[in-house]
């Protein structure tokens, strides 16, 4: 099923290294500051080798490239690249004048140089799209000042945006493949999601305790595979993506809208194919039993956290209809049984502080700025489908079928010895020893949950602790604790998903010679955590993007922010309630010069030093739309006490 897959894969990292004559081949990286380098495929050596800013002429980030290797004095370069391939088929930029004529300007992050236009272009100052036509470019389309942002990110990212036209019809699945399956239809089942979610994957029910008061709880995910079968050009669209991508104001689907928001969405009172886990849960909290079936369900009912959250809370029933409550009631015990066990084992919460923003229907202006606020209903979600994601990973492993494991190492003694610096400085005694374990990791973030500065001390924290990723390897998840684990519960918008989903079902069928599942996994598994990278970093700019734009009719107000990290250029500053980071530049902080401690924790001279999680008073000083910077200066209170110490 997969080598399909990993041939593709491979063609995509440029996999052909020819060691013995030092030419090699890899992806290009721009550095905006005119200079660039080249990506080698993983296990390489170097992992990289730098381009000079002449040699990058012409060149575009993520194009495939060969040359040969230089080494001097432990530094690589890669000596006069030649294109292989181009990916990118489009580039962001603005209209400018050359000696020539009417040029591109660039994205820096994409390209070094200006690009000719071919034909008529725009006054210069327009911001465009233009289709790469050779060595020059022609005009797409303008683009308005106020979607500026979201068309940076899609260029600069090179994220797919229109579905190609030669897709496979929808198809609608026959009667005889719904009757074959578990017939869930009758049980009550709801969707909990935001009200603007459109693309709901997941549903629950819950069965009363049985005489030894186990509760049946029941976890069905869309059957996506049943739609988007492998091989097809659907599943080569949704492999390529590999992840639906959320930018603010607009979403970039995985798989075309008419199947992620009508065909496969659990939309209330339609039958749907899907995937079951049923997970049977004792007293104690203990998963005591797993089954996993191919099902047909019809969603009772769709509500939005919020409602729910009033409803278990507070009582509030008026939101939730009444045939749906005894099922929330259940589900509720059923969390509680598992927060137990879960606290027991340790490791850290998955919900976070994160930045929303509100955009005018009719302009598209950012119109507020505001941190996500997590309820009841949303830990009642996630910690069910963090349960069915475990429950899967072993039922898995313990049959030794092949599958898309979500990683996340331990941290080595060097980081664990920087977490308790940091919790020094933070006002916090950690004493972690040489090992964290997930245990302690729980201890000490009770340290400092429910304090003002925990939003900011969890952004130091996800620093410390590092990324997760894919991996055909079974290996523990640190941060939830978990000895195994893998995503199963978002095929729509996550092909990992979508894998894992397809060996299940291929197993429930009989299937049981399963070893060619196996082959290519470890490429999929790469090029699914570069495209997730991706996805995460342009939702994070476009954010910063439309919060500069907002914050530039903010310009000199007053604000309380924590600091969440110290660079050489100065300090990173996240403003309370917003969820968003701004910079303090090096210049304008009172007094200097200013020399960073060497473990990185604080920085500036011998009057006054400025720690990380510490809270500031500060002025919104400037800001730059283009680069998703907010430049703050400190209040006139901190400078007095500055001047007073």
């Amino acid at each position: 099923m997969f080598a399909l897959l990993a041939r593709a894969v491979a063609i995509w990292y440029g996999a052909e290294v020819s060691v013995a004559s030092k030419v090699v081949t890899g992806r290009v990286r721009v550095n905006p500051r005119g200079f660039g380098f080249v990506a080698f495929p993983p296990g390489h050596e170097p992992e990289s080798a730098f381009i000079a800013p002449p040699d990058l002429n012409g060149l575009l980030a993520d194009d495939l490239v060969s040359g040969e290797l230089e080494e001097k004095d432990g530094r690589y370069r890669l000596l006069t690249p030649e294109l292989e391939e181009r990916p990118r088929t489009q580039l962001f930029g603005e209209v400018g004048r050359g000696k020539g004529g009417a040029v591109l300007k660039v994205d820096p992050e994409v390209s070094n140089c200006d690009w000719p236009i071919r034909g008529k272009a725009p006054k210069p100052g327009t911001l465009v799209v233009a289709e790469i036509d050779g060595d020059q470019v022609t005009i797409a389309h303008e683009v308005s000042a106020a979607d500026q942002s979201l068309e940076r990110v899609i260029a600069r990212h090179d994220l797919p945006r229109e579905f190609p036209d030669d897709l496979e019809p929808l198809k609608r699945l026959p009667k005889s493949e719904l009757t074959r399956r578990r017939d869930l239809r009758d049980m009550i089942t709801l969707t909990i999601d935001a009200p603007y979610s459109r693309d709901l994957d997941d549903a629950v029910a819950a069965l009363p305790a049985d005489s030894d008061g186990a509760i049946r709880v029941l976890v069905s995910i869309a059957d996506v595979d049943a739609l988007v079968p492998v091989g097809s050009r659907l599943d080569e669209e949704a492999r390529r993506r590999a992840t639906s991508v959320y930018l603010a104001g607009c979403v970039l689907p995985m798989i075309p809208h008419a199947l992620s928001e009508d065909a496969l969405s659990l939309l209330p009172g339609v039958d749907r194919p899907s995937l079951t886990v049923e997970l049977r849960i004792d007293p104690e909290g203990v998963v005591t039993a797993v089954d996993l079936a191919e099902s047909v369900i019809r969603s009772d009912g769709r509500l939005a956290y919020e409602d729910v959250a009033d409803f278990l809370d507070r009582g509030e029933e008026r939101s939730i209809p009444k045939a749906l409550r005894p099922t929330l009631r259940w589900l509720r015990t059923a969390v509680a049984r598992l927060d137990v066990v879960r606290s027991a084992r340790g490791g850290v919460s998955l919900l976070r502080e994160e930045a929303t923003v509100l955009l005018d229907a009719d302009t598209r202006e950012p119109t507020e700025l505001s941190a996500r606020v997590n309820t009841s209903a949303h830990s009642l979600i996630e910690r069910l489908m963090v349960a069915a994601n475990e429950a899967v990973a072993v039922w898995l492993h313990d049959r030794g079928l092949p599958a898309l494991y979500r990683v996340h190492d331990e941290p080595p003694p060097e980081k664990v010895a920087q977490l308790t610096e940091a919790a020094h400085h933070l006002g916090l005694e950690a004493g972690l020893g040489t090992r964290l374990t997930p245990r302690a990791l729980a201890a000490f973030e009770r340290q400092f949950t429910g304090r003002a500065n925990a939003p900011a001390l969890y952004t130091v924290l996800g620093r410390m602790l590092g990324p997760a990723r894919y991996d055909p390897e079974p290996s523990a998840h640190f941060g939830l604790a978990a000895p195994l684990y893998l995503h199963f519960t978002s095929p729509i918008r996550r092909y990992a998903d979508l894998v894992v989903h397809r060996v299940v079902k291929a197993y429930l069928r009989g299937e049981r010679d399963l070893r060619e599942l196996a082959t290519g996994l470890d490429l999929v598994a790469q090029h699914i955590n570069d495209r997730a990278r991706r996805a995460a970093k342009a939702e994070q700019e476009r954010l910063r993007m439309l919060a500069a734009r907002l914050f530039a009719r903010r310009i000199g107000e007053r604000m309380r922010g924590n600091v969440v990290s110290i660079k050489p250029f100065g300090l990173v500053v996240q403003l309370e309630d917003t969820g968003i980071t701004a910079t303090l530049a090096l210049e304008d902080l009172p007094g200097g010069p200013h020399e960073m401690s060497p473990d990185g924790f604080s920085l500036g001279d011998d009057e006054r030093r400025f720690v990380i999680g510490e809270q500031l008073h500060v002025q919104v000083q400037a800001v730059n739309e283009t680069l998703g910077r907010i430049e703050l200066r400190l209040d006139d209170s901190e400078m007095t006490e500055s001047d007073d110490a």
